[in-house]
């Protein structure tokens, strides 16, 4: 009860870099293309549009469908699927959005696509904030000593501390039930050992912090079909999510539309050590008719095992904005699930799931699985899935990895079921991310088909290639796909690679073939107009980009080697490194009896007042800003006089020029 002062130990630090973004355009590309043995022809695109600079993202995405076949002839379709506007606000980790979106939801309730307005938190705007509660360990120090602290046994944190009390905070490294140590080793070389246990809980936030999402718009209808349905009627949501303690978070949601409007709350708590219960209610009114929404659930894990159990129930006439447009809420929906890590022996999982609609049979099913690990390179899992309403209804799968050098692997699998066994032999070689070929082999034999195929693929800087051939059933067909990007920024294209996140255009004005960094680790060369595009960066992070100036001529003045650029999400930022020419010569002076001048002569370039420079050993002197046609006034121990001299760019080493001799200059 005593107001101490305590010493702060690990202590979030939330500081906010601002976001950068420079004007730019990128297109993101998918083209893919099949043919069978019938003469069936096939093309599709996906396309991507975005256009960004520091106000934010336009985006805007559509799929074309072009066919062919011999019984129907050519077809060709597009559709637009979604337009939207988007402005984040860094320091309220906030993000508005205008036009087509996906509206907030709970766990008990059912998100819808519209197309209008929202204001969202966005906590991927801040990637250094922990949003659930993580455990504070609190203890004393007699004397000045060292605090360790130790999470199921493994060392996470070491710091020195005063005399005094002190508050320890943890990593967020344990989701669920844990063991801390804190090992406090003072001056005198004396140990003292406090254990805790603690339980973390993703599910919760931490006590002060809040989470929403609020919209308003028309409901979009017949997605991926039509470009531009929207319902007639008006709609509206929001939801709502408050720490209230760091073991109890409350949330709320309300919608409404021409017709319904529903609304509820519901909680989320820890229970000490036990585990988290969650619950809610919701009631709704349609057309004159209500309904009400109950769920309960509870769920409890630690390093070895997990368990959790979820029910949903409606009564009456219950329904939300999403049942205008599509089938109602389900009337009952019970999930149940049980993990267990056994160590060497491997780690196996049961669930139940059981789901009823309204005027519809009732379905349930229960599944199991078992994983083992043969040594480094094998591994084996067996699953089996029963639908409880239809005893016929199961299948069992069984499969067998093997991971061979060179990044190959083989795989093994036999799957049983209702039409039958069907046995698959896999082998594969994954395209590394870094670029570079891949390729797989497959062939199947069933009860009730068979078949083979054959891929590859490349994957360079500029996109990836994909090609392929399949036979099923004595069908063959022949497909390939193409993917990547372009970048239009800083007045030049770029090709890449699929760009879904941050990226940076890395400027050294024009000098070409430079090596870029990217944190520590080269990237890439700047081309032939001193660009080099970098992907992919992390948004609202802090990302280190450098350049090696020991790859630069020696006749260019550089602003910065290095530099921290922290690009908003799917944006581009103009890196520039301030790569200046500067046209420099040693000059060789003599006097006019032919001998060095003297050291310590003052040389001015005429024409650039801040240009004085002394000469040196030799006479030798260092000029930069030079012309084509340079005049040179030296203030020498003997007097004054003058040199002029022509000077041309060259693209090697700083030139020697001379020796020159100065004439007296004339009064």
């Amino acid at each position: 009860l005593l107001d101490q002062a305590a010493t702060m130990l690990n202590a979030p630090v939330n500081a906010v870099p601002q976001a950068q973004a420079s004007p730019g355009l990128l297109l993101n590309y998918d083209l893919y293309g099949t043919r069978d043995d019938d003469g069936q022809l096939g093309l599709s695109a996906f396309g991507e549009l975005r256009a960004f600079n520091a106000w934010g993202v336009l985006s805007t995405t559509a799929l074309s469908r072009v066919t062919d076949s011999p019984a129907t002839g050519w077809g060709a379709d597009t559709v637009r699927l979604d337009t939207t506007f988007s402005r984040s606000f860094v320091d309220s980790a906030t993000t508005l959005r205008i036009g087509d979106a996906v509206s907030g939801s709970l766990g008990w309730t059912r998100a819808t696509r519209f197309g209008g307005f929202q204001l969202q938190r966005n906590f991927a705007l801040q990637p250094d904030l922990v949003t659930f509660p993580v455990p504070a360990f609190y203890g004393q120090a007699s004397l000045p000593s060292t605090v360790d602290l130790y999470i199921n046994g493994l060392k996470q944190y070491s710091s020195q501390v005063p005399a005094g009390p002190f508050q320890l905070n943890t990593l967020p490294v344990v989701n669920g039930n844990g063991q801390a140590q804190v090992v406090v080793t003072d001056a005198m070389g004396r140990q003292n050992t406090l254990d805790f246990a603690f339980y973390t809980a993703s599910q919760l936030l931490r006590a002060g912090l809040s989470d929403y999402s609020l919209e308003a718009g028309f409901v979009r209808t017949d997605y991926g079909m039509r470009s531009f349905s929207y319902a007639g009627d008006p709609a509206a949501s929001g939801t709502w999510r408050h720490g209230v303690a760091d073991w109890l978070t409350v949330e709320g949601h309300a919608e409404a539309s021409a017709g319904v409007a529903s609304g509820g709350a519901g909680g989320v708590i820890e229970v000490g050590h036990a585990g988290v219960v969650n619950a809610a209610i919701a009631a709704s009114s349609h057309d004159g008719s209500s309904g009400s929404q109950v769920e309960l659930g509870y769920n409890w894990r630690n390093q070895r095992f997990n368990f959790s159990v979820d029910s949903t129930r409606s009564f009456g006439s219950y329904r939300d904005v999403a049942s205008l447009y599509g089938p109602p809420p389900p009337k009952r929906t019970d999930r149940a699930l049980a993990g267990l890590m056994l160590g060497r022996l491997g780690s196996l999982g049961m669930s139940y799931v059981e789901q009823e609609y309204p005027g519809q049979a009732r379905s349930r099913f229960a599944s199991a699985y078992y994983f083992k690990s043969l040594g480094h390179r094998c591994s084996l899992n067996l699953s089996a899935n029963q639908n409880l309403d239809d005893h016929g209804d199961r299948s069992v799968f069984l499969g067998f990895n093997l991971a061979l050098g060179n990044n190959v692997s083989i795989s093994a699998a036999a799957q049983h079921d209702r039409n039958g066994t069907l046995a698959t032999l896999d082998a594969s070689r994954p395209i590394d991310p870094d670029g570079g070929y891949g390729w797989r082999a497959r062939v199947q034999d069933g009860d009730d088909t068979r078949g083979a195929q054959a891929e590859i693929g490349y994957r360079a800087e500029q996109g990836q290639l994909l090609a392929g051939v399949e036979n099923r059933d004595e069908s063959t067909r022949a497909y390939a796909d193409a993917s990547g990007a372009l970048v239009f920024m800083d007045h030049q294209f770029f090709a890449a690679r699929r760009i879904d996140d941050a990226f940076a255009v890395v400027s050294t004005d024009g000098v070409a073939d430079v090596p870029v960094m990217l944190e520590n680790r080269p990237i890439g060369r700047t081309n032939a107009g001193g660009d080099l595009l970098v992907t992919p960066l992390n948004a609202y992070q802090r990302n280190k980009l450098a350049i090696d100036p020991m790859q630069l001529p020696a006749d260019v003045r550089i602003d910065r080697v290095d530099a921290e650029v922290t690009p908003s999400d799917r944006a581009g930022t103009l890196v520039r490194f301030g790569i200046h020419p500067v046209h420099a010569a040693s000059i060789i002076l003599h006097d006019s009896g032919g001998r060095p001048l003297a050291v310590g002569s003052m040389v001015d370039l005429r024409g650039r007042p801040a240009s004085a420079a002394a000469v040196g050993y030799d006479g030798i002197v260092y000029l930069e800003g030079l012309g084509a046609h340079n005049v040179l006034d030296v203030h020498a121990p003997g007097g004054r006089c003058t040199i002029r001299f022509d000077y041309r760019v060259t693209t090697q080493a700083v030139p020697v020029i001379g020796p020159l001799a100065c004439r007296e200059k004339q009064p």
